[in-house]
């Protein structure tokens, strides 16, 4: 059976970034700069510069400025620092692993999951032959299951041929939680990698990441999710030669020789993990705060278990105490006799299920929060900082909204329900980290204010600051390059402005799920599809061109008026805000694309009708 990501099985991942001393305190030099010219900035403009006869837009655009700022501290904190964990080499024995005695010492067992629920059984038989192909360090002991909760008949007749474990069960509570405890239930591993339906183990899986856990203190391993289909795009003189032919050709490469190679439709969706696990989360190492991201992680039972038991415990006391509190409101006693205690903690065990992991749409952050706080265990975790595996990305914007509604929905409603800042048990850095997390999903709500302000000046020459004189641009102007610069040397190695981009634009489904959850509704499980999805995706878009039209409207607007000199328009306020809203069209002008992009080959079929 062939499968559009054929033509990219030779593809190898990147090495991760090489870590270089000077560089990482330059980056320190420069961001600790950058702070304290922004809090000298944030300061001027609550105390200097909000324009009092337009508080109603001078107010939010300065609480979004603030928001931003401490967004920055939060994140500079973040990639303060990179501290890799040592690697050891794998062991074979379970003594190595743990901390206790054992009467009979043996071979470690793993065990390696495949949930799935629809997914293409012959895309899954992809996932099988690789992890057959895992080679196995010093004799440990491997089993390969296939967890489908869509009970198919074609899954497991390719679990079958494959030589693997097959594993079902009734109905699907707790959607992928709910299958990975199923699983648990019914096999015995010391160490369980957890896989998504595509994803494609590299050889080295295991001989690379098992080593970590010689200290008995590491919970899980999380390694770098790699998708190996992201679109390669065309070189800049290919793409205009398309349309112009031999005059684009020729514009194409000059522009190149100028600025360096450029590919049109590179990643249409920026779907590179790269920032995310070889900074982001690599960064996070230093203080044990890095989380897990589901697949290509590798868990130690032990510690699954152990956090679940007391999770489940502590869960069952709250609601208890919750219970406890209501009925004596109701009786009006002080004092409850032990029949009713009795019938109470019976009710607070019918309400819970203990779980290994958590009926929640983001169970693998969950998971890290529950093991990150245990008073008791100084369980660790590990951001391996090499790809150990393959999978897909998301091949058009629904299938890209869907995943992202998931990530930003289920970190917030954690945030809402059980916010691991104020959570038991962690260290501070841990705390500051998780709160990284969070606060860039709230972001949503000052990225679409900085998105729409611009089209208040633009169209009614209204500003938000006294005057746009030079004392405004000696506060903005050194805070807004030192940080440039700064993360610029913070993120060396990869191109920046695509994620801040993405971010930008991310802000309505951001917005939605900040709202969904707000409202008190769940987030739903949906599965994300492996196909690429046909039809039209503009709707998706909608918000963002409507404010690219309107931006592009008010600067035409605005420079009209000032050429009929409009005495309410002024050459700085229209310079500025026309800069600001270019900065905004280009940056949400990526999401039109993404809407619009189809595969090469569904580009030359169109061409051709």
């Amino acid at each position: 059976m062939n499968f559009y990501f054929d033509k990219y099985e030779d593809r190898k991942p990147e090495p991760p970034l090489p870590h270089n001393e000077w560089r990482e305190l330059l980056w320190q030099y420069f961001a600790v700069i950058a702070l304290v010219v922004g809090a000298w900035y944030i300061t001027w403009r609550w105390t200097s510069s909000l324009n009092y006869d337009a508080l109603w837009y001078a107010i939010p655009l300065v609480i979004a400025e603030t928001g931003a700022y401490i967004g920055l501290i939060l994140f500079t904190f973040n990639l303060w620092k990179v501290k890799d964990t040592p690697k050891q080499d794998p062991p074979t024995m379970l003594s190595e692993v743990i901390a206790y005695d054992i009467s009979k010492d043996r071979k470690i067992n793993v065990d390696m999951y495949f949930p799935t629920y629809d997914e293409d059984p012959e895309l899954v038989r992809l996932s099988l032959i690789d992890a057959k192909n895992v080679l196995n360090p010093m004799g440990v002991n491997i089993s390969i299951h296939v967890l489908d909760d869509g009970s198919r008949d074609s899954m497991k007749q390719v679990a079958d041929e494959e030589g693997v474990n097959y594993i079902t069960r009734e109905g699907n509570i707790g959607f992928k939680a709910g299958n990975l405890r199923n699983a648990m239930e019914q096999t015995g591993g010391d160490f369980i990698v957890i896989c998504d339906a595509d994803t494609r183990p590299l050889p080295t899986l295991l001989e690379h990441t098992l080593g970590y856990f010689k200290d008995s203190d590491v919970a899980w391993v999380q390694t770098p999710q790699w998708f190996f289909d992201i679109p390669e795009g065309k070189p800049l003189d290919q793409a205009l030669g398309k349309y112009l032919s031999t005059p684009g050709r020729l514009l194409g490469k000059g522009i190149q020789k100028i600025i360096g190679p450029v590919q049109i439709g590179q990643d249409p969706f920026v779907n590179d993990p790269k920032m995310f696990y070889d900074v982001i989360q690599r960064r996070r190492n230093w203080c044990n705060a890095s989380f897990c991201c589901g697949a290509g992680s590798i868990h130690r039972r032990e510690a699954v278990m152990e956090a679940a038991l007391k999770s489940y415990a502590e869960q069952i006391d709250a609601d208890v105490e919750d219970i406890y509190k209501k009925v004596k409101k109701i009786t009006g006693e002080s004092k409850l006799d032990e029949s009713l205690l009795t019938l109470i903690d019976q009710q607070a065990l019918l309400n819970n299920e203990f779980t290994p992991y958590r009926f929640h749409v983001s169970e693998d952050i969950y998971t890290s929060i529950v093991l990150h706080s245990d008073p008791d265990r100084n369980w660790k975790s590990v951001m391996h900082p090499d790809v150990e595996s393959k999978m897909l990305s998301p091949q058009d914007l629904l299938t890209w909204t869907i995943q992202r509604f998931k990530y930003a929905g289920g970190t917030l409603d954690i945030a809402k329900n059980d916010n691991p800042v104020f959570r038991k048990g962690m260290s501070l850095p841990q705390r500051l980290m998780y709160a990284t997390t969070i606060w860039s999903y709230i972001g949503g709500i000052w990225n679409a204010i900085f998105l729409t302000a611009p089209l208040v000046y633009l169209f009614f020459a209204v500003s938000p600051v006294q005057s746009y004189s030079m004392d405004f641009y000696i506060h903005i102007v050194p805070f807004l390059l030192l940080t440039e610069i700064a993360f610029m040397i913070g993120g060396w190695g990869l191109a920046g402005y695509p994620s801040k981009a993405s971010y930008l634009a991310f802000f309505p489904t951001n917005l939605r799920a900040l709202w969904t959850v707000m409202k008190g509704e769940k987030i739903s499980f949906p599965v994300t599809p492996k196909d690429r999805q046909e039809g039209s995706f503009l709707h998706l878009a909608i918000p963002q061109t409507v404010i690219i039209v309107l931006t592009t409207i008010g600067i035409i607007y605005a420079w009209s008026q000032y050429q009929l000199e409009h005495p309410s328009y002024d050459i700085n306020g229209v310079l500025l805000n026309t800069f600001w809203g270019l900065n905004n069209i280009l940056a949400l002008s990526g999401i039109i694309f993404a809407a619009l992009w189809k595969p090469e080959k569904e580009q030359e079929e169109i061409t051709a009708v």
